[in-house]
């Protein structure tokens, strides 16, 4: 295996651990997209409990701020986990690229070879041809 295929096969791999990064970054997400849709629904049950029985909307002010205290938190953290997925992408985008540019040089090398070992086979065509018509 060539230095370049290596170089190429690391790339891919880093690709590859890039890729479940990200993964592993909007699993994170959607738990926390879950949550909020959970906390809302939450409210919504907890305000129509109160409604329905008085000595309940007495503890639904309490409620009330708890729930915008760990709604807030959810929110911080969705917004401190964009910079991270951006990242990410940022990241894969970058590796991407190197796989290109590697396997180009690679492609490059191969046509280079490949011209050369041409041009020795037609200089020693030319050769021959020399000597044959140089020979009685």
């Amino acid at each position: 295996m060539s230095w370049a295929q290596s170089l190429i096969k690391l790339r891919k791999f880093e690709i590859d651990e890039l890729r479940k990064r990200l993964g592993v970054i909007l699993e994170r997400r959607g738990a926390l997209e879950a949550s909020l849709v959970a906390l809302d629904a939450e409210a919504a049950r907890e305000t129509a409990h109160a409604r329905e029985h008085a000595e309940a909307g007495f503890y639904l002010i309490g409620f009330r701020e708890g729930w915008k205290q760990r709604r807030a938190r959810v929110e911080t953290e969705l917004r401190a986990l964009a910079p991270e997925e951006a990242g990410a992408r940022d990241a894969i985008s970058d590796a991407f690229e190197g796989l290109k540019t590697v396997e180009q040089v690679a492609a490059n090398m191969v046509a280079t070879e490949a011209k050369a070992v041409a041009h020795r086979e037609s200089q020693a065509l030319d050769e021959l041809a020399m000597r044959r018509r140089a020979a009685p």
